[in-house]
């Protein structure tokens, strides 16, 4: 297929079909939505980590000019939104489920972590139910937070919900952990190393928002949000709300940004949804980025401890982790990848006879953690990549020939891993070969030099990893095709783009396969009245479902167009050809268009599959230079070497690569979500607080694709969303280590500041320094 084109979009040259309405303004982002007679909400927030409610005062707040109704945790449990979805069914040790607390749309007796919603204002205008929700008088009884998932497990931490002793929802082990430490017992060397996989936020351009009414007349929700999937929106507000789907409708357009973050269901789009009922009328509600920083779902927050098992000739034997995943306040919807993920990927891309994890989910005093890009597959990469580098230091190895040595053979695929899952083709030899070309790591010792002479540390550090692409909920993905007279096709999908180019790239699937130009396609998302099932987009995972039913719908399409060409023309189906858009009688050369077709009555098809998992995989390598001075690091070089299967369009894919690799960046050198050890008070609650990475961060890419179609799809895809994250933290925390090699320092946790490194620097010079002396 056409890896990279450009498309004539009403006379516009563009990369991307939907790239001229969007940069014109043409775009419709969820603040956008407006009713007739809506009104607006605001939601008082909790101060404070954890306390009791002592007094929530409404009186002088409910006579504020233009407020129409407040409702409180009372309001939100009589009407009995407190038990938000999960998907934490895992069975644990000794058979028991996970332990998952009550948590009312709004706090009820108590507040668990700063930003929590107490109350909610809905007023005429926002202004006004601002105002109102500041004159709401609350007393609190602060009680000791639990902040950090390692001191929340401590028996001296305060217990944060009665039902969850210890403050441990679940405890989960995965692997033969009796095999495992009879071959650590005998094994010639242990290497040891525990990751900090730091907790960060999301920040999608686009605060969250949503326009909620209600129709009387057949009792049944409308909401306009933001979103990654309708389907799954729907099914979270409808299980919290406790309502039948079907009295449940989604409407979604634009959205900015998502990285799993836009997956969950919130409890403000509940009680808005309420709120409609309660008065008759819209209501909307707008976030602000504070509230974006307190509410919105975080990412990562997983620390583990790993230990590799290794034989006299480097060999690993057996691989073992203790891993704590910190949910924050309560069980979030989206939390569960951070366990299934990592057990899929625990031993990454090393033929690693066994292997057992022992999981442990937290709850603390912090804001909800869920899914975020890659959703516990950059974790477990990491920390496997981390160990693997540090195992090639103990044992004194190069790091790349330590890889080469344990890697999965190419004659191993299918290869099922110690904890079961079955891996597909993948050319690992081949990738740590391009990218070690295309880095020069041959020349690397040269650059090292020309940088000290300079004052600089230079560092090499390289990630070799494997994913596993969403596998999804849904029991099918469905895609309607509609043709219109005038030969314009509609896609319609359940999957829902947050950036990452649908429009394009179903297009161009939808094209390719009907042999026409994709500026034909249009595409529609979260289209409820289509009723279509199917997945959200999430877990690069998109093209491997929504995209492969594309071509199921138009080769169903092309049939259902040769039936009624045939009738036209009174002959078998069999008799007609089809090419190009044109379906032609093979005897007498007759014709008609997709377009004449469409004229003669309805023409469309609807595709359906179910596809599971597939494993896209790569090896990046990056080169770090650390001012030894001021302990700032720069990116200096950074190869990626992908296989995401057969690649739609290039660009889309670089653009995906390029901004994974730039979110794994600002995690290892500045993204950093921080409470206060003892309040439990957000300290990073800005921009001015909370580093995102800058443009100059990752200033050049080089990449390359080395694919290896799938099997498992009929496009032979396998999905790049998430690869440049799943990659990143590995190439960069490795290429840090390694510049600080040469001065003794050891593991350190992202994120790797500036301060932190100059920290580090200065005491291991004068370390040296005293070594000297004495």
């Amino acid at each position: 297929m056409d890896a990279q084109r450009y498309f004539d979009v009403g006379g516009m040259r563009a990369l991307r079909l939907e790239d001229p309405r969007l940069i014109t303004g043409r775009g419709q982002y969820a603040a956008d939505w407006n009713l007739d007679g809506q009104l607006h909400a605001v939601f008082l927030r909790s101060d404070r980590a954890h306390a009791r409610i002592v007094k929530l005062d409404c009186a002088r707040a409910r006579s504020a000019p233009g407020v129409r109704w407040i409702a409180t945790g009372e309001d939100a449990v009589r009407a009995g939104f407190i038990k938000a979805p999960h998907q934490l069914t895992f069975i644990g040790v000794d058979g028991r489920k996970a332990r998952v607390p009550d948590r009312p749309a709004l706090a009820h007796e108590r507040v668990r972590y700063v930003g929590e919603p107490v109350a909610m204002v809905v007023a005429e205008r926002a202004l006004q139910a601002q105002d109102a929700a500041a004159a709401i008088d609350v007393t609190y009884q602060d009680l000791p937070a639990a902040i950090g998932a390692e001191h929340a497990l401590s028996p001296q931490a305060p217990r944060i919900h009665d039902d969850v002793p210890g403050n441990l929802a679940l405890e989960l082990e995965v692997g033969d952990r009796a095999a495992v430490d009879a071959v650590f017992a005998r094994a010639h060397r242990i290497t040891r190393l525990k990751v900090d996989c730091t907790r960060v936020t999301p920040s999608p351009m686009e605060p969250r928002a949503c326009l909620s009414s209600y129709d009387q007349a057949h009792d049944c929700y409308t909401i306009r949000v933001c979103l990654q999937g309708i389907n799954t929106m729907k099914q979270q507000i409808a299980a919290y709300m406790n309502l039948d789907e079907a009295k449940m409708r989604v409407i979604g357009r634009d959205v900015g940004g998502g990285f799993g973050q836009r997956s969950t269901v919130y409890p403000e789009y509940c009680m808005s949804l309420h709120a409609a009922k309660v008065l008759g009328r819209p209501v909307k509600w707008v976030s602000s980025r504070s509230e974006s920083f307190m509410t919105d779902t975080h990412g990562r927050a997983n620390i583990g401890a790993g230990e590799l098992a290794m034989d006299a000739n480097g060999r690993f034997l057996a691989l073992r982790f203790d891993w704590i995943t910190d949910q924050g306040g309560y069980v979030s919807s989206g939390g569960v990848g951070y366990i299934r993920n990592i057990v899929n990927c625990l031993t990454g891309v090393y033929a690693i006879p066994l292997a057992h994890a022992r999981f442990r989910v937290a709850l603390t005093n912090t804001g909800l953690v869920a899914s975020f890009r890659g959703a516990g597959r950059p974790d477990i990469a990491y920390a496997v990549e981390r160990l693997v580098q540090q195992a090639a230091a103990d044992v004194g190895l190069d790091a790349v020939a330590l890889r080469r040595r344990n890697f999965i053979a190419p004659h191993a695929f299918p290869y099922r891993t110690a904890t079961g899952t079955v891996y597909e083709m993948a050319d690992l030899p081949g990738l740590l070969e391009e990218a070690l070309a295309r880095a020069d790591w041959a020349g690397f010792e040269r650059r090292r030099a020309a940088a000290s002479a300079q004052g600089k540390l230079r560092g090499i550090g390289i990630s070799t990893v494997i994913e596993a692409s969403g596998a999804g909920t849904a029991p099918r993905d469905e895609v309607l095709l509609e043709v219109a007279a005038g030969g314009k096709i509609t896609a319609y999908s359940a999957s829902h783009s947050q950036g990452q180019g649908h429009e394009t790239t179903l297009a161009m699937i939808i094209g390719a396969a009907l042999g026409i130009a994709p500026e034909q396609v249009v595409l529609r998302q979260a289209v409820d009245e289509k009723n279509l099932a199917g997945n959200a987009t999430n877990g690069s995972r998109t093209m491997v479902g929504a995209g492969s039913v594309c071509k199921i719908a138009a080769e169903r399409l092309i049939e259902r167009g040769r039936a009624l060409a045939a009738e036209e023309f009174a002959v078998e189906p069999s008799q007609v050809d089809y090419s190009h858009g044109v379906f032609r009688e093979r005897e007498s050369a007759r014709m008609l268009t997709l377009a004449e077709v469409a004229q003669r009555g309805e023409f469309s098809a609807r595709g359906e599959g179910t596809f599971g998992s597939t494993w896209p995989n790569g090896c990046h390598i990056a080169e770090v230079e650390i001012d030894a001075e001021t302990g700032k690091a720069e990116i200096a070089a950074y190869v990626a070497v992908d296989d995401c299967g057969v690649v739609i369009n290039h660009s889309i894919v670089e653009g995906q690569i390029h901004g994974a690799v730039t979110q794994g960046a600002g995690q290892v050198f500045g993204e950093h979500v921080v409470y206060d050890r003892d309040s439990g008070q957000l300290l990073t609650g800005s921009f001015m607080d909370y580093v995102m990475p800058r443009a100059g961060w990752v200033r050049e890419i080089r990449m390359a694709e080395r694919p290896t179609p799938s099997t498992l799809t009929p496009l032979g895809v396998k999905g790049a969303g998430e690869a440049g994250c799943t990659a990143s933290l590995g190439a960069l925390s490795n290429a840090v280590h390694d510049a600080l090699r040469p001065l003794g320092i050891g593991a350190l946790d992202m994120p790797l500041t500036a301060a932190k490194l100059w920290g580090a620097i200065t005491a291991a010079r004068n370390h040296l320094h005293r070594g000297r002396i004495a």
